[in-house]
């Protein structure tokens, strides 16, 4: 099977530039709060950082008893869990658990807040937290925060976004509105025929989608193995021609054989950047702000 990882320097002097242009997309995902490896002269304590990857499922599973109410049931399928907690208990509820278990006494990670400093004029995340916003504001900045939902809403100005004034969009909704959150399998039914409308009913914003064929996209936090964010990614680009895009990276410590020889080597959709948060983003941050990144 053909294809392997882009070259880590080239790369990393690709996005920096782009960073320094303030012509660089920053999409987080949740991967962006994993813990640092062993020896990292970084701390990031247990108790501050929110669940990633399966986790949060069986925080969810564990909660509403999935074991006895669906003995068969993956308690690591967050959409499933998701939609069973719901219906065992509320809405409201299950959103509760989420902010307890993303938000209630967390806090940004140290390559988070590296990330904040930098100049991204444009930020996608579909995480749910608060956290990069607050990592914003305490770096001194003001971030225009848009978010995904079912309903038709307009009440940010997507117009010059800048480094100090940044635009985040929560494209999975966010844990203070529990009508935007998109975590169960409806919720992932609704979304993705909303995406595929056409303007006014079409949840992401124009402007953002010319900042997406216009700008670099760097995906910090992400395994394209997740089908979800795959099928974002193709719905983002539907219909755009690949020669027509710029380029865009996702750093992936680990990133699978077979998406990597179809999404880079095939399709050419994105470039795979080898390497963990921990070892990116200091890196980044010292090719954009000219400085060590200080544990």
């Amino acid at each position: 099977m053909a294809g392997s990882a882009t070259d880590v320097s080239r790369a990393l002097e690709l996005v920096s530039g782009a960073v320094i242009d303030q012509e660089c997309i920053l999409f987080l995902g949740a991967g962006v709060h994993a813990p640092p490896p062993a020896g990292s002269l970084f701390a990031y304590p247990e108790h501050e950082r929110p669940p990633i990857g399966s986790a949060l499922s069986r925080e969810l599973a564990d909660a509403c008893g999935l074991a006895e109410l669906l003995p068969l049931e993956d308690p690591g399928n967050l959409q499933r869990v998701a939609l069973a907690y719901e219906i065992a208990f509320s809405r409201a509820r299950l959103v509760d658990a989420v902010s307890a278990a993303v938000q209630v006494d967390k806090q940004p990670s140290p390559m988070l807040r590296a990330l904040a400093e930098l100049d991204f004029p444009v930020v996608i995340t579909t995480n749910y937290d608060q956290l990069f916003e607050q990592a914003l504001r305490d770096a001194g900045k003001q971030p225009r925060v848009a978010i995904y939902t079912p309903r038709l809403e307009q009440t940010v100005d997507y117009r010059k976004p800048t480094a100090q004034s940044p635009i985040v969009f929560k494209i999975h909704g966010d844990i203070s509105r529990p009508e935007t959150i998109v975590i169960s399998d409806e919720d992932y039914i609704d979304f993705v025929l909303r995406m595929s409308n056409k303007e006014p009913y079409d949840p992401l914003p124009r402007r953002l989608k010319v900042y997406l064929t216009d700008w670099t996209t760097v995906f910090v936090g992400y395994s394209l193995l997740d089908y979800n964010l795959r099928l974002l990614f193709k719905t983002l680009r539907w219909k755009i021609d690949s020669a027509n895009l710029p380029d865009m990276y996702s750093v992936d410590m680990s990133p699978d054989p077979l998406i990597m020889d179809v999404w880079q080597s095939q399709r050419r959709y994105v470039k795979f950047i080898a390497q963990d948060v921990w070892a990116f983003v200091p890196r980044l941050y010292e090719l954009v702000a000219g400085k060590e990144l200080a544990p």
